[in-house]
C-alpha cells in the first residue's frame, strides 16, 4: 500500500485529534502513515512517501481573520523553495462557524499545493466546529484517499 505523510499544525488539539483518526484509519486500511507537527517537520518532509496530506486549523492571526495557523504559515515558509511538482498533496482544513470565514485555511493550503505544481489526490476535508463526533466523516474520506491512492497504481 501507500506511504504517506500527515503534517499538521495544531495549538487547540482540535486538527491533532483529527490527523489521528485519519492517519488511525489509513493504517487500518493497509497505509503506512506518519504524522508530524509542522514545528518538527522540514521542507524535506514535503518530499517523503506516495501522498503528503497538510491539515490546519483557520485562525485570526496578523490582524485578519481567515488565516492560517501561525505554526503552519511558518513551515510553509520554510518549505518555499522545495520542488513539489512530482508529488501528491490532500488537504485536511477546520474551522469555526462562528467566524465568516469558516474553514480559509483550505484557500491558503491550495494556494501553497498550487504555487508548487503539487497535484491534487481529492477534494479537501472541511471540519466544522469541535470535531469530537464527526469520526465518521474523518474516516469517511480516509476511504476515499485510499481508493484514490489504489486508482492511481
Amino acid at each position: 500500500m501507500a506511504s504517506i505523510s500527515i503534517i499538521y499544525a495544531s495549538t487547540s488539539g482540535h486538527t491533532e485529534y483529527v490527523t489521528q483518526i485519519l492517519s488511525d484509519a489509513l493504517k487500518e486500511a493497509g497505509h503506512a502513515a506518519t504524522v508530524t507537527r509542522c514545528e518538527k517537520a522540514t521542507a524535506e518532509d514535503l518530499a517523503k512517501g506516495d501522498l503528503v496530506i497538510l491539515a490546519c486549523g483557520t485562525w485570526n492571526a496578523d490582524g485578519a481573520e481567515g488565516q492560517l495557523n501561525p505554526y503552519m504559515k511558518m513551515f510553509l515558509d520554510r518549505a518555499k523553495d522545495i520542488d513539489l511538482s512530482a508529488k501528491t498533496l490532500a488537504i485536511v482544513g477546520l474551522g469555526d462557524e462562528r467566524y465568516r470565514y469558516t474553514g480559509r485555511c483550505i484557500e491558503h493550503l491550495q494556494k501553497f499545493r498550487m504555487a508548487k505544481k503539487a497535484a491534487q489526490l481529492l477534494p479537501p476535508l472541511l471540519i466544522v466546529n469541535d470535531p469530537y463526533g464527526q469520526e465518521e466523516r474523518v474516516r469517511g474520506w480516509a476511504k476515499k484517499v485510499s481508493e484514490a491512492l489504489s486508482a492511481k497504481k
